[in-house]
């Protein structure tokens, strides 16, 4: 490629700074090979309460922060550090609210409980992505969300935003892998995740059966997806199968996936 091309990876989880499955390495790495290929890169998760801050050298970027964001009618601050990958220059933002992310532990309490506010966490995080993504100023060319917190992401930049002049030029990929959610959504899901112009009744993709089916229909608003596991959902295989004029990366190994991401990425262009 001649001009350097951008891409936003936003995600779960992120070795060094939190290593929960393998998706941690594979997104570490990814940024790694997409910034030795000619790419600009940067990177987006929540600053879980178990991340060390000192030890990663994380800090406020004041620019950013300062920002609420409203869920269910109520207003919560969201605080956006950043770290550079070690050894790296390549920058990792982190997105915080001590409500939702100061707890020691991920997804369930210590006696493995679901936390109940999970999907108010992962709407918090996906709504402050967004409002990241307009203030820095960097027109990415390519995001690529990885993992279940990142699933609304989607949707909100092709409904909600599909006529905002910075968040509607995006190459949109999504990656689903093996995940446990259960546990994790309730009726007032649709309710709580509404954003800008949208109203609940623009969220009904996302209940059938009167469950909340959160991968299966975050797909339907990408470009292109990868597939991260060799072993899927059914529900989410069916889904995948049944869009139309969307481009899919069948699972490869651990071999071969950096090469065939960035191919990916630069077929979806084009080039």
């Amino acid at each position: 490629m001649s001009a350097k091309k951008r891409i936003l990876f936003i995600a779960n989880e992120m070795s060094p700074y939190l290593e929960l499955t393998e998706f941690s390495e594979i997104v570490n790495k990814l940024a790694i090979k997409a910034n030795d290929n000619n790419f600009e890169v940067r990177c987006i998760m929540p600053r879980f309460g178990i991340i060390n801050e000192r030890r990663h050298r994380l800090h406020e970027v004041v620019r950013l922060s300062g920002m609420n964001i409203i869920i269910d009618d109520d207003d919560y601050p969201l605080i956006i550090k950043v770290a550079s990958l070690p050894g790296m220059r390549l920058q990792v933002y982190f997105l915080d609210n001590e409500e939702f992310f100061k707890r020691k532990f991920m997804f369930h309490d210590e006696d493995g409980t679901p936390f109940e506010d999970n999907e108010d966490r992962m709407i918090f995080f996906c709504k402050g992505v967004i409002e990241t993504i307009r203030k820095f100023g960097w027109p990415a060319d390519y995001i690529h969300c990885l993992g279940w917190m990142t699933a609304l992401i989607p949707f909100y930049l092709k409904t909600a935003y599909k006529n905002d002049p910075i968040l509607n030029k995006f190459k949109i990929i999504y990656t689903p892998y093996k995940e446990d959610i259960s546990g994790f959504f309730t009726s007032e899901f649709i309710n709580k995740a509404s954003i800008n112009n949208l109203e609940p009744e623009d969220l009904k993709p996302f209940i059938k059966n009167k469950e909340v089916t959160l991968i299966e229909s975050a797909l339907a608003f990408t470009d292109g997806i990868i597939i991260g596991s060799e072993e899927l959902d059914e529900s989410i295989s069916k889904a995948i199968k049944k869009l139309k004029g969307v481009a899919v990366l069948p699972y490869v190994g651990p071999d071969e996936m950096q090469k065939a991401y960035i191919d990916f990425y630069q077929k979806l262009l084009g080039e």
